[in-house]
């Protein structure tokens, strides 16, 4: 009797694999029925032949099978995707569910393990010491959070650290000071929000995060929290205090909290800032968290200062490219989506083009100097506003940095 031999080719289901998938993903890819909506929406397709075939990931977490070609790991979790799935299927936690069985059986890009260590000891992303968390604020005189503060401003770990986007956080600092608002941080003492280890699929990991960080904002009495990256403030609003906070929780975007004291009267402009602006909707504020007529209604309460919109903005903005865990690995020049996206805001005739993430910030700068075509500052709207009040966002020399 010949015996039955499989074909080559043929594809072997993994039982306990296909268990580990369904209690990672909690079943959320089940209602997947195979559309191929999410593949067509995927701005991977605009810049790379093969593109990402969301569709194909999507049967193999439903089957239980292994990504070893590493693309679950292009995913901007952008959710462009989801808003077009019909079945309303979670497709970017899917993603990162995969990646948290990706790390069980060391299917991991080279440099993310070095990445989450240092999270692990430096609290951060960045590989820099707590002890210069701060070192933004150099020159400045930002409050402790206390008691009588109305806010903490929580500034993050991006902001914190590199020097393009430390200027927006000094911004956002000199804003408070103008409008008289009554705010806090908590210096070196601010720990990482754990985003960046969420979304590379370091589930156990950012529950600690979370736990610590949830005692120690409890323990300070914060009750409203004002983030300037919108990452932060998706973590703050999405995973925190979702059994309740003893106090009461809070979690604002920036643009959101200057909006509201526009609106009180607490924050005002008296000289016009002539400037012909395009707004970009990062996908973690947009579309994620349904953000977005806060930052365009601060952009509008400038006199002078002329907003136009890009042909695909707010549900429909195209993602930068940095979500994702995308801010820590390389992608190939030619196959970044800023490029796409800074072409774009240069179709509207805008001189600057802004936005309100550090991430889109990082993507877009890079994109604007190294694409041809008419000059296009890239800005964040915290800036904007700034230069509108006339506060500087200068940092203090080299030699005054250094004591």
């Amino acid at each position: 009797m010949a015996l039955s031999v499989a074909p080559a080719d043929a594809v072997l289901l993994d039982d306990a694999l296909s268990e580990e998938l369904l209690r990672l993903t909690d079943g959320a890819a089940a209602p997947c029925f195979q559309c191929g909506a999410c593949t067509a929406t995927c701005p991977w397709g605009l810049v790379s032949g093969e593109g990402l075939s969301v569709r194909k990931l999507m049967r193999r977490a439903q089957l239980g099978l292994a990504h070893e070609n590493g693309a679950v790991w292009l995913c901007t979790t952008c959710a462009a995707c989801e808003a077009r799935c019909p079945r309303g299927v979670p497709i970017s936690r899917v993603m990162v569910a995969l990646r948290q069985a990706a790390w069980q059986h060391r299917h991991v890009p080279a440099g993310l393990n070095a990445l989450m260590w240092g999270m692990y000891w430096d609290g951060n992303p960045w590989g820099r010491p707590p002890s210069q968390r701060s070192i933004w604020a150099r020159g400045l005189e930002v409050p402790a959070f206390g008691p009588t503060s109305e806010i903490l401003y929580y500034v993050g770990c991006t902001a914190s650290y590199d020097q393009r986007m430390q200027k927006i956080a000094r911004a956002l600092a000199g804003i408070f000071r103008a409008a008289g608002v009554e705010y806090g941080t908590l210096g070196d003492r601010e720990p990482c929000c754990g985003e960046a280890a969420h979304n590379l699929g370091q589930a156990g990991y950012v529950r600690q995060v979370v736990a610590a960080n949830e005692r120690l904002f409890a323990e300070a009495g914060v009750g409203t929290i004002v983030a300037l990256s919108p990452h932060c403030y998706d973590m703050f609003r999405n995973r925190y205090f979702l059994d309740g906070h003893p106090g009461g929780w809070r979690p604002l975007h920036y643009s959101e909290y200057l909006a509201e004291l526009i609106a009180a009267g607490r924050l005002t402009f008296e000289q016009p800032l002539a400037m012909r602006v395009t707004y970009h909707d990062p996908c973690y504020l947009g579309r994620r968290n349904g953000l977005y007529e806060a930052p365009r209604e601060v952009l509008r309460a400038i006199p002078g200062l002329e907003l136009v919109e890009m042909e695909e903005s707010r549900a429909e903005a195209l993602c930068c490219g940095g979500g994702g865990g995308r801010m820590w690995q390389e992608t190939a020049a030619g196959q970044r989506f800023a490029d796409l996206r800074v072409a774009q805001a240069r179709a509207t005739g805008a001189e600057v083009l802004v936005t309100t993430c550090p991430h889109c910030i990082a993507c877009l700068e890079d994109s604007a100097k190294l694409g041809g075509g008419a000059p296009l500052r890239v800005v964040d709207v915290a800036e904007v506003v700034a230069a509108a009040l006339g506060v500087s966002t200068a940092r203090p020399a080299a030699r005054e940095m250094a004591r």
